[in-house]
């Protein structure tokens, strides 16, 4: 049975004047979230909108154009990346993020040969929704920092553009409705800027450095002839290719692949719900048609192809589902116009300089709503699968990977040599989750009363 309100359909192509304004509205929507994992990994935010475009058409290839999902940096990387970075370089990071994406691959193939039951026995929602906290309240002294301190120190007048900037976020999340209540991080982020381009003015404290936006419009309005405009208008964005920039056998580390592969296992769950959410507001059911295996393995393509380019891993965004969930555009060919754009404004220099020039501040503002939320819905995915915490079983293995996550725990493995393996954080915490859910007795009561994958009846 076909939804009557339906504006398009998953496959139906839209018409070109209504084309370009659907696209941009997703594009808007995974803006802010996208560009910020790269400002904190020390990431190119260019490659980071070439990956995911890229990735969002490699995802609605696999999935054979039936999945309306767009894909961007995934936030549950973002420690990992940090760490794995102090190891073994920007090339390490893309090693490890390349075999995060072959355990996305791994696990769709068995997806495919075993049905889906098999996984929630693997990824219970007292072990998963624990680690989704570790994620959140693991970044928010990252987030207080550059709220408030300029080189380690307090400053008042930054510490009042974080403020502005999340006020504003506040209120746009809350009171917004339509297509703006969609993009309350976008809004944040603008008039955050335009609150530090005011107060720099008025203080004369250099809250925000628009040096390199200016340059590269003049650059652009000076230009003597065509060739020059596009020169000075598009860059080619920091790519880091292997065996180009460095060469992955020599980078490959193992202290970085126990850091970054098994979130791997914590985001699948993640992509898991998003599907099921999907399903939901689309009134098909994606696990069955085209498969939930197709669309991990889409995942996970897309986080590999950005390993290739220097981009941080992939993953399906709840704000773009939140899109689909009010224009009831549901047209993959828009989605695909999203990707399309999200590529060219990573070569477009004045883009770039805008993003590179956006004050630490105000992207401190906007995560501390960020983490918390992620916090947050680790909580939700305990109530919603009514995981009882007055069982003592559940209650031992969510207070263990909550302080062991969040305190900052870590093993050294030797492995001889006088070299030591480190499984620190939020790796360690899910390792420890997922081994007592496996020796402690009353396995059944992890899994709560509500159903993960629950879906909706195939309408198709």
């Amino acid at each position: 049975m076909t939804d009557k309100n339906v504006v398009l359909d998953v496959q139906e192509v839209p018409k070109i004047s209504k084309w370009l304004i659907f696209s941009i509205q997703h594009l808007f929507a995974m803006f802010g979230s996208t560009i910020l994992v790269p400002y904190l990994t020390d990431l190119s935010t260019a490659v980071a909108l070439v990956s995911s475009g890229l990735g969002t058409l490699a995802y609605i290839f696999i999935t054979k154009g039936q999945i309306p999902a767009y894909l961007g940096s995934s936030f549950a990387f973002i420690t990992p990346i940090t760490s794995a970075m102090a190891i073994g370089g920007t090339g390490g990071v893309m090693v490890g993020s390349f075999l995060a994406g072959i355990v996305y691959g791994i696990l769709s193939l068995l997806i495919a040969a075993f049905g889906t039951d098999w996984i929630i026995k693997v990824l219970p929602p007292v072990v998963v929704g624990p680690v989704i906290i570790v994620i959140g309240l693991g970044l928010a002294p990252t987030a207080v920092d550059m709220a408030m301190n300029v080189n380690g120190e307090y400053s008042g007048v930054h510490f009042s553009a974080a403020a502005v900037t999340l006020l504003i976020t506040i209120l746009a999340s809350l009171l917004f409705k339509g297509i703006f209540g969609l993009i309350p991080i976008l809004i944040g982020i603008i008039g955050g800027y335009t609150y530090s381009l005011v107060i720099t003015a008025i203080t004369g404290i250099a809250v925000l450095d628009t040096s390199g936006v200016r340059a590269a419009w003049t650059q652009i309005i000076s230009s003597n002839s065509v060739g020059e405009f596009f020169q000075s208008l598009f860059l080619v964005p920091d790519f880091v290719i292997p065996f180009v920039d460095y060469q992955p056998f020599e980078v490959l580390n193992l202290s970085v692949v126990l850091l970054m592969v098994p979130i791997a296992v914590v985001t699948v769950a993640e992509h898991i719900g998003d599907q099921m959410v999907l399903s939901k507001v689309a009134g098909k059911n994606f696990i069955k048609k085209p498969g939930l295996h197709r669309s991990i393995m889409g995942d996970g393509v897309a986080t590999m192809i950005a390993s290739f380019l220097g981009g941080p891993p992939n993953t399906t965004y709840g704000e773009n589902i939140g899109v689909l969930a009010i224009t009831r555009v549901f047209s993959v060919f828009v989605i695909g116009g999203a990707a399309i754009l999200a590529i060219l404004f990573g070569f477009i220099r004045i883009i770039t300089e805008v993003i590179s020039s956006i004050p630490t501040p105000v992207m401190g503002g906007v995560s501390i709503l960020l983490f918390g939320i992620i916090a947050s819905s680790g909580l939700r995915m305990l109530i919603d699968n009514q995981v009882d915490l007055g069982i003592k079983r559940n209650l031992v293995i969510s207070s263990v990977i909550l302080v062991i996550g969040i305190g900052g725990a870590y093993v050294n493995i030797p492995i001889g040599n006088g070299q030591v393996v480190t499984i620190a954080g939020m790796a360690l915490s899910a390792f420890i989750g997922l081994i007592l859910n496996l020796i402690l007795p009353g396995k059944e009561t992890g899994y709560g009363n509500g159903s993960m994958f629950s879906s909706p009846e195939d309408d198709q």
